[in-house]
């Protein structure tokens, strides 16, 4: 299989622009793959350990200056172009664009702002579990072209999708999702309407016979998508996928079929996390998976760390770690899924997005201690007592410097019998490496300290 990427390579000058994983993976595949004329790197850091001395190095702030000396560049998903695309001249590729113009006929692709690792590992899961030959690739953290040689003709592969890598793609899987789509990353895209765009390429060079699974909340304009749509919901009428709350339970109805959410034997919680359930299992019904089989792979799977993991208990405080959040939306679901959160932690990086659905959330739950730290936690306190004079009961906002402070005074206030929950709605970029660092810290100062 390895012989697909020859064609883009053969003979050129090619340049890695970006050399972290998957920067790393492109070289070794293409060192495998060979028929090049040269094979060149440019980073904005110097690399600790040079792989090939005869490669070339650019490195430093000026390091894509090189660009149009290269007939090929493979861009790195990270790597901001500091020029618009089209004014280059050489080709720039990525291995997401590589791998689709191979194997897009078998991809499953999924974005959306939140919950795209959550639907893909579950689907994952349960096709594994069924016994199908899939596979997991993309930003969940595998590099497509390390895996490029185990795919089969019959192979599912599962493949999610960041913005950034979606932002230049001219090809889109054959089965879409698009989870959601909240203000996020706006200090890379400067607008909303340049990051929604960056999304939509999950199905903007679809087929008509192909297919898009969209959240109502994100539809595509009218004509803008190729595909087949289905409309997928929470409580919304007229959607072709459903996900309802029911008096006897919490269903999902997609084309005349009917499921119940066994939800007292999973791990998955929350309406936001049964929505995800619902895409799933719209995937597996139009691959031909019966419920039987599709109930045995969402009892044994087991959630992503970081996303409302309950931790463990503490002097009669359940800790729950919803790290992964980092807008408004997410930290809402969360509280609305624990309606025994008696203490909150809230604040990270500010990136500028607005706070004032989550404010007047606030105000009106029952949580009786919320935590506002770092500068977006300080930011919401000071708009809170600027612009919300009818904001309910101030006493409960309490600020702190960073997250050591904070879980000191939760596990100070925290009623016995009540939960106490990290969901930051805000980034954790500049003060932990990731979102798994912080959710990492919170568990150890929690239990260890």
């Amino acid at each position: 299989m390895i012989e697909k990427i020859i064609p883009w390579i053969k003979g050129k000058r090619v340049l890695l622009l970006g050399f972290g994983r998957e920067g790393q993976s492109t070289y070794h595949v293409i060192k495998q793959a060979g028929g090049y004329a040269s094979l060149d790197i440019a980073d904005l850091a110097s690399p600790a350990q040079r792989p090939d001395e005869e490669a070339r190095w650019i490195t430093g702030p000026g390091y894509q200056n090189c660009m149009d000396d290269y007939d090929v560049v493979f861009k790195s998903p990270g790597i901001v172009l500091e020029k618009p695309i089209e004014e280059y001249r050489c080709q720039i590729l990525s291995q997401t664009e590589v791998f689709f113009q191979c194997f897009r006929d078998q991809i499953i692709g999924i974005t959306g702002t939140k919950g795209k690792s959550t639907v893909t590992s579950l689907l994952y899961h349960i096709l594994k579990n069924a016994g199908m030959d899939t596979m997991i690739l993309g930003n969940i953290g595998i590099p497509a072209l390390d895996h490029m040689e185990e795919v089969r003709p019959d192979t599912k592969i599962v493949f999610e999708l960041s913005c950034h890598q979606l932002e230049y793609m001219t090809v889109s899987p054959h089965i879409g999702i698009l989870v959601n789509i909240h203000e996020e990353h706006l200090d890379h895209y400067g607008t909303m309407e340049k990051y929604v765009a960056a999304k939509q390429n999950i199905f903007k060079n679809q087929k008509t016979d192909d297919i898009l699974i969209c959240n109502v909340q994100c539809l595509p304009e009218s004509g803008a998508c190729p595909s087949m749509l289905i409309k997928a919901g929470v409580n919304e009428p007229g959607t072709d996928l459903s996900v309802a709350e029911e008096p006897d339970g919490t269903w999902i109805r997609f084309r005349g079929r009917a499921y119940r959410i066994p939800v007292d034997e999973i791990r998955l919680l929350g309406q936001h996390n049964y929505f995800d359930i619902g895409v799933v299992y719209g995937v597996c019904a139009i691959l031909g998976m019966d419920d039987g089989a599709f109930t045995a792979g969402l009892k044994t799977y087991e959630p992503l760390p970081h996303r409302l993991q309950y931790l463990g208990e503490r002097d009669g405080v359940r800790y729950y770690d919803d790290s992964i959040s980092t807008i408004c939306d997410t930290t809402i679901q969360a509280l609305k899924t624990l309606k025994d959160t008696d203490t909150v932690l809230i604040g990270g990086m500010d990136r500028g997005i607005d706070y004032r659905e989550l404010i007047e959330y606030l105000s009106e739950c029952q949580v009786s201690h919320i935590i506002l730290m770092e500068a977006t936690g300080k930011r919401i306190y000071q708009e809170i007592y600027k612009f919300y004079p009818e904001f309910k009961d101030r006493p409960r906002l309490i600020l702190a410097e960073h997250l050591e402070d904070g879980v000191r005074r939760a596990m100070q206030i925290t009623r016995p019998g009540h939960s106490c929950v990290l969901s930051p709605a805000a980034a954790s970029y500049g003060i932990f490496k990731n979102f798994e660092e912080r959710g990492e810290v919170f568990a150890r100062l929690v239990f260890h300290s």
